[in-house]
């Protein structure tokens, strides 16, 4: 893992989600999948926007050329956990790669997050989309 994504996660566990830097104002979570193929764990930031029942966040790794190594974890796994503010939940994971869903909730996270438009700049791959719609009961988007 970085050291900066360390040092964002350091900082979300200790003020309950909240940081500041780059992400300052903005809703973040952490996701946590394990690898598909060596079975360690891994956690990662995630920007995010409420859709629906559930989160949306996509897999931009900033315009890179390559999706994030996450998202193929996460796209393995039937649910994931996410921290959301001072909350640990379970989530059922969808991963949105076309079609309308994708697109609807792409523009979302544009419209809350416009460095995703920067990144794109970067790259001709579209950034899936991952939804997150938590499975605890009484667990609802905040």
């Amino acid at each position: 893992m970085s050291d900066f994504n360390q040092e964002v996660i350091d900082e979300f566990r200790a003020n309950a989600g909240v940081v500041g830097g780059h992400f300052a104002g903005k809703h973040l979570l952490l996701l946590h999948s394990v690898g598909r193929r060596s079975g360690r764990p891994y956690v990662n930031p995630a920007i995010y926007v409420n859709d629906g029942d559930g989160f949306a966040v996509a897999g931009s790794n900033a315009g890179a050329e390559q999706e994030p190594a996450w998202v193929a974890n996460v796209e393995a796994m039937s649910q994931v956990r996410i921290e959301v503010g001072d909350r640990v939940l379970t989530a059922n994971v969808s991963v949105l790669r076309e079609g309308p869903e994708r697109d609807r909730a792409y523009a979302k996270l544009v419209d809350y997050w416009a460095d995703f438009l920067e990144y794109e700049t970067k790259t001709t791959r579209k950034f899936p989309v991952i939804r997150l719609v938590p499975s605890d009961p009484g667990a609802e988007p905040s």
